[in-house]
């Protein structure tokens, strides 16, 4: 599952993150690798952005993004 699929409340840990060149390279900056505990906080009205808590605090995503990252849900 990616992790644009995932809804409000759900968990699970990265298993891989994917994109090309410097999208890869700002998610993996922003805390979003592999083997990484992340939950979805919060979703916005429209669906888009995600908010998602990981690493101790609160990320906001764009589901365009959080399409390249492979998520096995808890």
């Amino acid at each position: 599952m990616t992790l644009d699929e995932m809804t409000v409340g759900q968990s699970g840990v990265i298993r891989s993150v994917g994109g090309e060149g410097v999208l890869r390279l700002r998610l993996l900056d922003m805390g979003l690798i592999p083997r990484t505990e992340i939950s979805v906080t919060k979703i916005a009205p429209m669906g888009d952005p995600m908010e998602l808590r990981l690493r101790g605090y609160t990320l906001t995503l764009r589901r365009e993004d959080a399409r390249s990252i492979t998520v096995e849900v808890s």
